[in-house]
């Protein structure tokens, strides 16, 4: 399993990574420990089998002269029957195109998973996962009494590959990423 994930500044990703820790605190979720070395992202695309060499020589195409955007996280949200509590950020243009170039770019290539798909993707950085009902309130109670608005900027696309299952965290590594163009350079 493959995924492309829109990585965050360094500021963002402490602020993210924070709360994943306060939550393990509060014994509510242990979501950072289900995954080895976990990066806050928002999925863009998921794919069961690429070709990797010919899918990175199209990221770099893609993504080399596209420049970091801003994100701002002002709501909490859940997905129905599946225990996961989010961030979703503010749908602006920028973000959307974002997600369609990319889809346009590979539709021929492979096959992505329907949730990442143009037209019903819901953009997200997840805190908790997989969590019973009365565990899923407590976060988000948690969360929504300790959290402002997040404002950071998308910095890089990386491509993540699900490892073999290594004991009891999952290992999903980065095998390549492509860092955006600060915004006011010029190549």
């Amino acid at each position: 399993m493959y995924w492309i994930a829109a990585l965050f500044d360094e500021k963002t990703e402490k602020l993210i990574k924070q709360i994943w820790k306060e939550l393990a605190q509060e014994s509510l979720s242990f979501y950072e420990e289900e995954i080895k070395n976990p990066r806050p992202h928002i999925t863009i695309a998921s794919y069961s089998e690429i070709d990797k060499d010919v899918y990175i020589d199209g990221l770099k195409k893609l993504y080399e002269n596209k420049t970091e955007m801003e994100i701002c996280f002002n709501t909490l949200g859940s997905f129905l029957n599946y225990g996961t509590l989010f961030f979703s950020p503010t749908m602006t243009k920028e973000l959307l195109d974002l997600h369609a170039s990319h889809h346009e770019t590979f539709n021929n290539n492979v096959t992505s998973n329907s949730l990442y798909e143009p037209g019903k993707w819901i953009p997200h950085c997840t805190l908790a996962n997989k969590l019973p009902e009365e565990d899923l309130a407590k976060v988000f109670r948690y969360c929504l009494k300790r959290n402002d608005s997040i404002k950071g900027r998308i910095t890089e696309i990386a491509l993540i590959e699900m490892a073999d299952n290594q004991g009891d965290q999952l290992e999903a590594p980065i095998i390549f990423s492509v860092p955006l163009k600060e915004v006011g350079k010029h190549v």
